[in-house]
């Protein structure tokens, strides 16, 4: 499995225990994605950032949910290669 984060260096200037806010996912589990592809969109100190496939394969798992919050290093979702 490959995990799906929120790029490291839009957290290097932020304070640490700030959250981003997960916005829409662009996918649903189960459907093919491609490397590159943006798969959803956060948030974070006001700012949108698109996060996209690592790799290419199937969407395993979705780890975070729409709308919810979440910090530095979580996992977004899953990608089976």
């Amino acid at each position: 499995m490959i995990d799906v984060k929120l790029d490291g260096g839009v957290w290097d200037d932020v304070e640490e225990g700030t959250e981003a806010l997960l916005q829409d996912w662009q996918v649903e589990v189960g459907q093919q994605v491609a490397a590159g592809q943006t798969l959803v969109v956060a948030e974070l100190v006001k700012t949108t950032h698109e996060v996209t496939a690592p790799a290419a394969g199937r969407l395993a798992a979705i780890e975070v949910a729409a709308g919810d919050t979440f910090g530095r290093h979580t996992v977004l979702a899953r990608i089976e290669g």
